[in-house]
């Protein structure tokens, strides 16, 4: 029962991020916060809440560790999803963001594992293909198809986090090193704001944009990321494949109740083949291995 509720948590939280994203960043002709600004108090929040909780948790095993066991490339790609996906949430809606953030996500990591030698079987291969067609459908040009440079933002998003997540694979101590990537990736910031000025980009933070960045970078990012990993812990990686399964759909709830977004048939329909693709992609190759 403590599992379950913490695994709910954990996919409650992760759905936030796209609930707190679009409410900050997209609501209507008022942003309360400009994309780049979001993305910078999200990411300063979360590696001040990491450093804090390394500090306190300590050395409490013995072990010597690497003061410093990031990367400056895992750091790179959690910085592109971090701007990629404010500057998507300025046009998308909340579950139509979440849906090709988590589609594009699992699309990374799929296809790293055929580069490796992966073979799938058909009932992994009919999964793959129905979920990929429901994704090129639901993107493709129509009344109700999303912003196309919104959605090429947020699928970016998803295939830097999913490079992010395979570079994390098998760390040994995966807290310090999430807290030494998200400090690193504070250098990035520099870049980016830069080209906010070249390019005479909007700069503009109201306090309530500046405390939904702060919590989503300090709470729903850096410590529900502590979370997960205990989760995956006991739950194993396919499970937890699965278990994410729920986040689009707890985004589009989210957005529905406290944004007032409506349902599209074709996000629906989308949302139910590309899930359940996916579903049947992981469910097959547990079976096979």
């Amino acid at each position: 029962m403590r599992l379950a509720v913490i695994t709910a948590i954990t996919m409650i939280a992760f759905a936030a991020n796209s609930v707190i994203g679009r409410m900050a960043i997209g609501s209507g002709t008022a942003p309360l916060i400009d994309p780049a600004s979001y993305s910078a108090v999200r990411l300063i929040s979360g590696a001040a809440t990491l450093a804090i909780l390394v500090a306190l948790t300590g050395n409490r095993d013995g072990v010597k560790r690497s003061p410093q066991p990031g990367a400056w490339t895992s750091a790179f790609f959690l910085f592109l999803y971090a701007v990629a996906f404010s500057y998507a949430y300025a046009a998308l809606d909340t579950g139509i963001g979440a849906l090709i953030l988590f589609a594009c996500v699992q699309a990374t990591m799929i296809g790293w594992s055929l580069k490796e030698g992966d073979r799938p079987a058909l009932l992994e291969w009919l999964g793959l293909i129905v979920a990929f067609g429901a994704f090129v459908w639901l993107v493709s040009p129509g009344l109700s198809a999303p912003d196309p440079v919104a959605a090429a933002l947020m699928a970016l998003s998803g295939i830097a986090w999913g490079v992010y997540s395979l570079r994390g694979r098998g760390l040994g101590d995966p807290i310090r090193s999430t807290a030494d990537n998200f400090l690193r990736s504070l250098a990035y910031l520099v870049p980016l704001a830069l080209i906010v000025v070249v390019a005479r980009l909007p700069l503009h933070a109201a306090m309530a944009g500046l405390l939904l960045a702060a919590l989503s970078g300090g709470v729903t990012s850096g410590l529900v990321y502590v979370l997960w990993y205990r989760v995956l812990r006991q739950i194993g990686a396919t499970q937890g494949a699965i278990v994410q399964l729920t986040v689009p759909v707890i985004a589009t709830l989210g957005g529905t109740l406290l944004l007032g977004e409506s349902w599209s048939f074709r996000l629906v329909l989308s949302s139910l083949l590309i899930l359940g693709g996916v579903a049947l992609a992981i469910v097959a190759k547990q079976r096979r291995t």
